[in-house]
């Protein structure tokens, strides 16, 4: 048998033909994804695209996302007519707000994360309960490749979703303003749904994790929607009881009170991750915000005003971004460390 330069073996069956074990090693070194993952990720994906928990969430998202989007465009249609320049007019088809309702951004914010919790809540609790877990980790698969292939199989549900409503709304306010994006709005679009996914993202692997804690799925389910909503609804009045406690700014606070008061908010507020994403959208989505921080009037006095350009804009907020992929990445690994120390019994 000839041996390879290289100093490695070579595997060859009878007349020379590679055997079966060299092309299963040449195959393994072409996946793009463990051994394992592939066939559970498209399990999952089939599952999900097929349930009727995914359709009524992703049909209620639609919904209000399209309203907010046919109000955001009445808005612009009248400021149009009133000879008022309106730049970026299609980016604001997802920033603006009508009269009655909130923008598209806003509500992508508050509802998003119910996708997340709905695809991650029973990811394993449900394998469990219907004694299917020790089945499959009995496959010839490493046990990792499940909490992977189901973690890769919301991701990618989510981003066909909300890359299928983008397009949507934007083929809807083409129809309405009768003005198509420029590369840089494509461009700006297109980071943003990488954005939101990552954002979701960080909800599907909290709630996978405590699909690893919990034993029943309507317990991990409760205990999801309770820190979404401590963070929707409670954090912020937390945060202000402690910033007017540890920096209190009344009425004759002095300048430097008044920036501490206001940097301390803003520092706090920035644990949650709904505020990280809404500082992200906005430099993506709003080429005119300039800063994502407290500014000072000598900051801003005799400054141009003028849009970012689309890097720059990126470089705004790549501090949000980076922070968002650590969450994620925080959550999945505690619980990958727990769901692989676990004991599976038949």
């Amino acid at each position: 048998m000839p041996q390879p330069s290289n100093g490695s073996v070579a595997l060859e069956g009878p007349g020379g033909s590679p055997s079966k074990g060299a092309a299963r090693i040449s195959r393994a070194r072409g996946r793009f994804f463990p051994v394992g993952v592939g066939p559970v990720m498209r399990k999952e994906l089939g599952d999900h695209l097929s349930g009727l928990r995914f359709g009524i969430l992703l049909v209620l998202i639609g919904v209000t996302c399209l309203a907010a989007v046919y109000a955001a465009s009445s808005v612009i249609r009248e400021a149009a007519s009133n000879s008022a320049q309106v730049e970026f007019a299609f980016l604001y088809l997802f920033t603006a707000s009508g009269e009655s309702l909130p923008s598209f951004v806003s509500f992508i914010t508050f509802l998003a994360p119910l996708l997340g919790i709905a695809l991650g809540f029973d990811a394993l609790n449900s394998e469990r309960s219907q004694g299917t877990l020790s089945r499959l980790i009995s496959q010839p698969i490493h046990r990792d490749a499940v909490l992977q292939g189901k973690f890769f199989a919301g991701l990618s549900v989510v981003g066909l979703a909300l890359t299928a409503l983008v397009v949507i709304v934007g083929g809807i306010g083409i129809v309405l303003l009768g003005t198509t994006p420029s590369l840089q709005e494509v461009g700006r679009l297109v980071v943003f749904i990488i954005v939101t996914v990552i954002y979701v993202g960080f909800w599907l692997a909290l709630a996978q994790l405590f699909s690893v804690l919990f034993k029943q799925a309507a317990t991990s389910a409760l205990a999801s929607i309770a820190v979404w909503l401590f963070f929707a609804i409670f954090a912020s009045l937390i945060v202000g009881l402690v910033v007017d406690a540890v920096a209190p700014a009344g009425e004759n606070a002095t300048y430097a009170e008044l920036l501490r008061h206001e940097e301390l908010s803003t520092t706090l507020n920035r644990i949650s991750p709904g505020t990280l994403y809404d500082e992200a959208t906005s430099a993506l989505l709003n080429p005119s915000v300039r800063s994502l921080g407290v500014l000072v009037y000598e900051q801003v006095d005799r400054a141009i005003v003028g849009a970012l350009s689309f890097s720059q804009s990126l470089i705004l907020c790549w501090p949000q971004i980076v922070a968002l992929i650590g969450c994620v990445l925080a959550f999945f690994t505690i619980g990958y460390i727990l769901f692989m120390r676990e004991e599976v019994r038949a």
